[in-house]
C-alpha cells in the first residue's frame, strides 16, 4: 500500500488528497493521502519524524526552498530552479525533484498551446522558478515581473537559452505585448494589475491558483475577452507526475487525466 501526503501551510484549501485518491482508485492500487499542515522552518523536523511512515510527499507553498535543506538525493532541474515539489522514495532512499515545470507544459499541451513567442510571469518563487525552467527554450523572451529585487538572480539562473528580462512589480506590464501570463503569485497579490488591465486582452493567462475561483485577476481576464487556464489543470498534470515516479512506471496519463479532470472540477 502507497501512502502519501501533501505538505504545506495552509493546507486545507489543497485538492491533492482527492486528486491523488481518485488516481490510486483510477489505476486500481491501493493508496492512502492526506493534507497534513507544515509550516514555515519545520520541515526538516517534520521529516525526520515521518520519513518511515510515508512514501512520498507533495510540497506547496511555503516548503519548495526549504526542502532543499533536508537530506535527499536532488536532481539536477530541481538544483538549478532551486524548488521542490516531490519528495519520494526508491528502496529505502529519498529523491527530491520538481513537476511543476513538466505538468505546466503537459497543461499547456492537454489545451492546445505549443508555440508561444513572449512568456510574462508574475511573481518570483518556487513555482515562477519552475516554470521559468520549462519555457527556457520554448519562448524567445521570458520576463518575470517580481515583488522583489532580491530573487532576479534566481531566476535569472533557471533561464539559459530564452532572453530573460526582470521587472519590478508595476500595475501596467504593457501586457498585451505577451503571448502568455502565467500567475504564480499568492492569493490576492494580483489584484491590483487587474484593476489595470486593458479593456480588451489578448493573450493567454494562466493562472496557478484554484482556490479561490476565480480569482480576481481570472474574472477580469475572461471579462475582457481573454482565455483563462485554471490552476487546477497544473495540480492534475504535475500530480500525474508525481505518481509516475512514485511507481516507477508509466502511466496513462491521457486515461486517468480524462477521469480526474471530472473529479476536480466538480469541487
Amino acid at each position: 500500500m502507497i501512502r502519501g501526503a501533501v505538505l504545506g501551510s495552509p493546507i486545507s484549501h489543497s485538492l491533492s488528497p482527492a486528486l491523488h485518491r481518485a488516481a490510486f482508485e483510477s489505476i486500481g492500487i491501493a493508496g492512502s493521502y492526506e493534507a497534513i499542515d507544515v509550516p514555515s522552518g519545520t520541515l526538516q523536523q517534520f521529516f525526520l519524524a515521518h520519513e518511515s511512515d510515508f512514501d512520498y510527499f507533495s510540497l506547496t507553498m511555503p516548503l519548495k526552498e526549504e526542502a532543499h535543506l533536508l537530506n535527499v538525493t536532488c536532481d539536477k532541474l530541481s538544483l538549478r530552479i532551486g524548488s521542490i515539489n516531490t519528495l519520494y522514495k526508491r528502496e529505502g532512499r529519498w529523491f527530491g525533484t520538481s513537476t511543476d515545470g513538466s505538468g505546466f507544459l503537459a497543461a499547456l499541451a492537454a489545451q492546445g498551446y505549443s508555440t508561444i513567442s513572449r512568456a510574462l510571469i508574475l511573481g518570483a518563487g518556487g513555482t515562477a522558478r519552475a516554470v521559468a525552467g520549462a519555457l527556457d527554450g520554448n519562448v524567445e523572451t521570458l520576463t518575470v515581473m517580481g515583488r522583489t529585487s532580491t530573487r532576479k538572480d534566481a531566476l535569472e539562473s533557471c533561464v539559459e537559452k530564452s532572453t530573460f528580462n526582470y521587472l519590478p512589480w508595476i500595475s501596467d506590464p504593457e501586457i498585451n505585448s505577451y503571448d502568455l501570463i502565467i500567475n504564480t503569485t499568492p492569493a490576492g497579490a494580483a489584484d491590483l494589475l487587474a484593476e489595470n488591465l486593458p479593456l480588451q486582452v489578448t493573450g493567454l493567462l494562466f493562472d496557478v491558483i484554484y482556490k479561490p475561483w476565480p480569482t480576481v485577476l481570472a474574472s477580469a481576464w475572461s471579462d475582457r475577452s481573454g482565455k483563462v487556464i485554471n490552476g487546477k489543470e497544473l495540480l492534475l498534470w504535475q500530480g500525474l507526475d508525481q505518481l509516475a515516479l512514485v511507481l516507477s512506471q508509466e502511466i496513462d496519463r491521457d486515461s486517468i487525466s480524462t477521469h480526474l479532470r471530472k473529479v476536480l472540477f466538480q469541487l
